[in-house]
């Protein structure tokens, strides 16, 4: 009897929580008949797949071995389905993206309304996680595209360059050094108060291996894990922070201040499964991100064949 698909949910279910009773509560089915399953299942393999002699159930090392192939049969099975129902006209479909914070400030919006007015058809499913997670969900196949930083990528995702970000000193209309537009040696930045994103966002990384490096020592007076709260702080306080310059345009409430050094420019990037399938959606998408980049960066791609 070869395996069937329901044979290898239950396997992962069990693997995850360790408990055939968890699982089953999981599942919406009786422990028995999970348990029932999973027999069906070894002996269609012909091993024992958990080890069920300890207080927690473990994958055997045949298990262990079955687990990632049961796995990845499923992402295929998820990924066929939905080819069959992917509109090439797009009058329907969804997208699954995902954003650091970052973007979410000033490149989400533009770009979902870009989407929409295109292909109204289409539903975005958006989530906002830091880099570190986005990139395993791709390869999980639990996302179709995500957008983050340039950098070492893990293996099996395939990047492309949308355009250049660059990060500047923001302070409002109460600092002294709002107008300012002569460059403000780094040195100096030790004594301002400022206002930062906290430590597991990448730009808060970025700022601080910049100020590392140049030994200055960052008077951090408010972590905040929004970027609208550091720009509703820095209007109505004489605090000061680091935003994408992207940020700025547009608001005469806030001022931008050139550092010198300045912090180094980071490329935006789009990024997929390299091997996985790829929807009407994604790649409408991704056409779409390429277009709005190039009419707001016109320059990024000489950039970066220069």
């Amino acid at each position: 009897m070869a395996p069937e698909l329901r044979h290898l949910r239950y396997l992962l279910a069990v693997a995850e929580h360790g408990n055939f009773t968890r699982a089953a509560e999981e599942l919406h089915i009786s422990q028995p008949t999970l348990s029932q399953q999973i027999r069906q299942l070894e002996r269609a393999v012909g091993v024992p797949l958990l080890d069920r002699s300890g207080r927690a159930v473990r994958l055997t090392d045949a298990g262990a071995a079955y687990l990632p192939h049961a796995r990845r049969a499923l992402q295929d099975l998820a990924a066929a389905e939905r080819a069959v129902h992917d509109v090439t006209n797009l009058s329907r479909g969804t997208l699954r993206l995902a954003v650091t914070p970052t973007f979410t400030a000033y490149l989400v919006g533009p770009l979902t309304a870009l989407l929409q007015a295109r292909h109204p058809g289409i539903t975005l499913s958006l989530r906002e996680l830091p880099q570190e997670r986005i990139e395993p969900a791709l390869l999980a196949d639990e996302l179709d595209l995500g957008i983050a930083f340039h950098g070492a990528h893990l293996p099996g995702l395939a990047a492309a360059d949308l355009f250049t970000e660059s990060l500047s000193l923001v302070v409002g209309d109460p600092h002294p050094l709002a107008g300012r537009t002569a460059p403000l040696p780094l040195e100096e930045l030790g004594a301002a108060r400022l206002a930062l994103l906290t430590g597991d966002f990448a730009t808060r990384v970025h700022i601080d291996a910049h100020l590392a490096r140049h030994a200055v020592r960052p008077d951090v007076a408010v972590e905040a894990t929004s970027i609208n709260a550091l720009t509703e702080i820095v209007r109505h306080s004489p605090l000061a922070t680091v935003l994408p310059d992207a940020l700025t345009r547009n608001r005469p409430d806030l001022h931008t201040v050139p550092l010198d050094p300045a912090l180094p420019a980071r490329t935006v990037t789009l990024l997929h499964r390299e091997n996985g399938y790829r929807t009407a959606a994604a790649r409408a998408f991704t056409d779409l991100a390429h277009e709005w980049s190039h009419a707001q960066h016109p320059t990024h791609e000489h950039q970066l064949k220069g």
